[in-house]
């Protein structure tokens, strides 16, 4: 899916000399940004030993050394967690199918506890729907079955509602961010996972059929996801503003527990219709 080469050719190819003081004295450059052996000298390696890690050829470098080539190139915390999952694959890695992902009891149990004045969805490692409650899912996916976490082998998959799926792209106003934020998730995942093989496809259907996610997966960006803003277009409620945030799961750390809250008194008022139209015996005990 990425090789530790082809991240650290991206990461250098975005560092120029002048952000980093590096005096160059007006010489011709046929690189965007560093070359191999300003950066092996900056890292304190060889030129030889760093091109082999760019070649795949070096054995696994040393934490030190990823630590130097980490701060030469300026990355923040995730994308040097990703630049040592990258170095712990192996050289000759195959694919191999991953057993169904199931959500944790505890998991289960914390989501029922919310129930449905706070929407909310179990995400697996790819980010397919694990489980969500009504209100969660009468937020996001009001079109799909209620029942399709269910379906193991067809789970609804949230990176591809946003890239393949035109109602769930309409219902974000800000889904330019939102896209960025989960094509940069995924990169870190596949660097977690290396030989996920639905992983692998998914990445490479994505590919071949949206233009965006080509693009945005060619700029090689990398980041976590724990919080942010969605503004949506909701279709039975109108405009929502939603703050989510993400909850790991120390019984089960490749899945995330999403939680939904409102940014304002409107958005407020739009999930308690929500919560009242998707599970009205709910609502009813509620009052």
């Amino acid at each position: 899916m990425e090789s530790l080469g082809t991240f650290l050719k991206s990461r250098r190819d975005r560092v120029t000399p002048d952000t980093i003081g590096l005096r160059t004295y007006g010489s011709s450059r046929r690189v965007p940004g560093l070359r191999r052996e300003e950066l092996a000298h900056l890292a304190g390696v060889s030129v030889g030993y760093y091109t082999r890690l760019e070649q795949g050829q070096a054995d696994a470098a040393s934490a030190q050394v990823l630590d130097a080539l980490a701060r030469v190139l300026e990355l923040d915390d995730v994308e040097t967690l990703h630049l040592h999952n990258l170095a712990r694959q192996p050289a000759r890695g195959g694919l191999a199918e991953p057993p169904v992902e199931r959500p944790h009891p505890r998991v289960l149990a914390l989501l029922t506890s919310l129930a449905e004045a706070t929407p909310a969805i179990v995400l697996g490692r790819r980010g397919d729907v694990l489980a969500w409650n009504r209100t969660g899912h009468a937020l996001f996916a009001e079109h799909v079955a209620f029942e399709a976490p269910e379906d193991l082998g067809n789970r609804p998959s949230i990176p591809r509602m946003f890239f393949l799926d035109p109602l769930t792209r309409d219902l974000h106003s800000n889904w330019e961010e939102l896209a960025r934020i989960h094509v940069a998730y995924l990169r870190l995942t596949a660097g977690r996972f290396p030989d996920d093989a639905r992983l692998a496809n998914l990445i490479g259907e994505l590919t071949m059929r949206s233009d965006r996610f080509a693009t945005m997966w060619a700029t090689g960006e990398v980041a976590d996801c724990t919080t942010g803003d969605m503004r949506l277009r909701h279709p039975t409620v109108g405009a929502t503003n939603i703050a989510y945030q993400v909850w790991l799961q120390p019984d089960s750390p490749d899945h995330r527990l999403e939680i939904y809250t409102p940014n304002d008194a409107p958005s407020a008022d739009a999930i308690r219709l929500l919560a009242q139209r998707a599970h009205p015996a709910w609502s009813s005990r509620a009052e």
